[in-house]
Order: C-alpha cells, then structure tokens, then sequence
C-alpha cells in the first residue's frame, strides 16, 4: 500500500497566529452573525427594510441659504427624492466658527465649525411623527490668499451639513415606529 501525504500552509500560521486561535476567532464571527439573525436584525436597505418604505415620502422644506441646499442635497441621496410625500421634514440650522490654531505671528491658521440641526418630521396632518437635535462639527485651515481660505471654508461647511444630513437620516432610518 501506498500512502501519500497532503500538507497545507494555514495562512494564520504564516502569521504567527496559532491554529487555535484562529478557530476561535471564526467560532466568535459566526456566533455573533447568529446572535445577530436571533435577534430580528434585517439591514436598512435591505429586502423589507425601513428604508424601502420610506424611500420618496419625506419631502424637506426648501432651503434658505448654502448650508440649507448642502443638507437638503444630501437628505434626498439618503431619503430619495419625494415622489408621493406624505410627510415633511423642516430643519433649523445654526452654524458657528471658533479659531484653534495660531500661526507664531498671532496669525489665525485653523478654524472649527460646529453645527447643530434641530429637525421635525410631521405627517399630512401636521403632527410631529419625530423630532431631534445633531451635532457636529469639521474644521479647515486659513491659508495665506483668500480666495483658497473662502474655498476651505465653504468646503468645511459642505461638510458639516452632509454630517448632520446623515444624522438625520439615520435617525429617520432607524427609528422603530
């Protein structure tokens, strides 16, 4: 009789890993995607997800200013655009800077932007289905012509609201009616 041998490099092997550990790590994966189907978990955007049914219902308010377009722009990606509204978002926006780096000069080099969005969504007759408050902020730096300190700017604001938009949307999302 003949034997023949088959040997296998086990990649975590190569990396110094133990065989053992290795199969744990895989065990704990597979039991949190588990714990995870057990306990009603289903993606946002998924097959029934709440994603699908909300898609096109939310019509936002129109904005008053860039910062407003910015949220409003994005909301719509998030939300999808309002074919058959049914209910409105309104949202106030208050935006404010603080400088935080300084050039050895006494120059200002850095500037936050901190932002908060206070939202409410209400259904066709007008009550309030949810409401809420975001937070965030991003930052930019002044540089030495103005016309790339305006840009940074108005980038770092842009960002802010695409920040805050997505807050909002994953607030609406996730929300359990």
């Amino acid at each position: 009789m003949s034997s023949s041998r088959i040997s296998c490099t086990c990649p975590a092997r190569s990396l110094g890993v133990k065989a053992s550990d290795a199969r744990h790590a895989r065990r704990a994966v597979l039991l949190s995607l588990a714990a995870l189907a057990g306990c009603g978990f289903a993606p946002i955007h998924g097959p029934g997800g709440s994603a699908r049914n909300l898609r096109g219902r939310i019509a936002v308010l129109a904005p008053a200013d860039e910062e407003g377009s910015a949220l409003v722009r994005r909301l719509e990606d998030r939300l999808g655009t309002p074919q058959a509204a049914d209910l409105v978002l309104s949202a106030e926006i208050q935006i404010g800077e603080t400088a935080v780096g300084f050039l050895s000069g006494g120059e200002i080099s850095r500037f936050n932007v901190e932002g908060q969005v206070d939202w409410q969504l209400t259904d066709s007759t007008g009550t309030a289905v949810m409401t809420g408050r975001e937070r965030g902020f991003t930052s930019y730096a002044a540089t030495s012509t103005t016309v790339a300190t305006t840009s940074a700017r108005r980038d770092a604001h842009r960002r802010l609201m695409v920040i805050l938009a997505d807050h909002i949307a994953t607030n609406i999302l996730t929300h359990d009616p």
